[in-house]
């Protein structure tokens, strides 16, 4: 039985397809084994519900994880952890790099600025601006000289 050409090219497309499909595989269970070693007491987690809480401990026999958030303290399965947001051996400095809690949305219609970063108003630099202009273009007076009338 003869293969003609355009057989083979499918069969190499569908044998490199196969092989894709099992790197990324591997790729991603590699990733979900890194972040399962990295559920300590102390970590900051987002469950795959989006909500952030800290994990206070793990029962490795039942899988289960108690984690605090805000007030509330619950017990959740070790899968339902979405990502590790700061691990447990973090320095503290990396944790706290913004002064905005994950619940702390502004309101519609709030400006929300960055004090180190100071966004200037736009209006009024453009009429400082023109005001300068205008103060260097008049002549100035001198005081001996009267006015011409």
């Amino acid at each position: 039985m003869a293969l003609d050409p355009l057989s083979i090219v499918m069969f190499g497309l569908i044998a490199v397809l196969i092989f894709f499909m099992f790197r990324n595989g591997k790729k991603r269970q590699a990733a979900q084994q890194e972040m399962q070693n990295n559920v300590r007491p102390g970590a900051q987690v987002m469950l795959q519900s989006g909500i952030f809480a800290t994990i206070e401990s793990v029962d490795e026999e039942e899988n289960r994880v108690t984690v605090r958030s805000g007030d509330s303290s619950f017990v959740v399965h070790r899968n339902a952890i979405g990502q590790i947001v700061t691990p447990a051996d973090a320095p503290a400095d990396i944790a706290e790099t913004s002064d905005l809690a994950p619940d702390d949305d502004p309101e519609f219609g709030e400006r929300v600025s960055d004090v180190k970063t100071e966004a200037a108003d736009p209006v009024a630099d453009a009429e400082q601006a023109a005001s300068d202009v205008v103060d260097a273009e008049a002549p100035k007076a001198d005081e001996g000289d009267a006015p011409k009338a």
